[in-house]
């Protein structure tokens, strides 16, 4: 299953990346708005983040979504914001094993990414060692973390 996963998810990223350009990551993340959230695939390449909306199938549902270091105008970090609402035990499991980015772009477009970090007790739920280098890369290259740490 984890094979299928990497293959469906390599399929989406490698038509995001033109020749040229270093692959240096791909993650997984849910892309969350007031009244719905949808699948997304981040890939982090030398020079940006191009984010994807997809359907359970993988099949692409919108234009990607492209952020350089010029056209980003905001990056915050929040730990958690993966359960739910209120105070359950699943909420509190979930927040631990998720991180929130919320990005601004400088053409107004706003972006909330919830992301498993593949670390904890979700770690081979969670994507694993896999996601957890590639969260790390996005957060690096959004100057969320020391990049120099990665």
């Amino acid at each position: 299953m984890a094979k299928d996963y990497e293959a469906k998810l390599a399929a989406v990223v490698d038509s995001l990346v033109p020749p040229g350009e270093d692959l240096l990551g791909t993650c997984m993340a849910t892309k969350q708005s007031a009244f719905k959230g949808s699948m997304v695939a981040i890939a982090v390449t030398d020079r940006r983040l191009v984010i994807q909306e997809m359907n359970r199938k993988f099949e692409t549902t919108a234009e990607p979504v492209s952020i350089t270091p010029e056209t980003l105008e905001s990056a915050k970090l929040s730990h958690g914001s993966g359960g739910g609402f209120g105070d359950s035990p699943s909420s509190a499991i979930m927040n631990k094993a998720t991180v929130t980015v919320k990005l601004r772009t400088t053409d107004g477009r706003k972006l909330k990414l919830v992301m498993m970090h593949g670390k904890g007790i979700f770690a081979k739920l969670g994507g694993g060692e896999d996601q957890s280098q590639a969260v790390d890369r996005v957060l690096g290259r959004l100057g969320l973390i020391d990049p120099t740490h990665i």
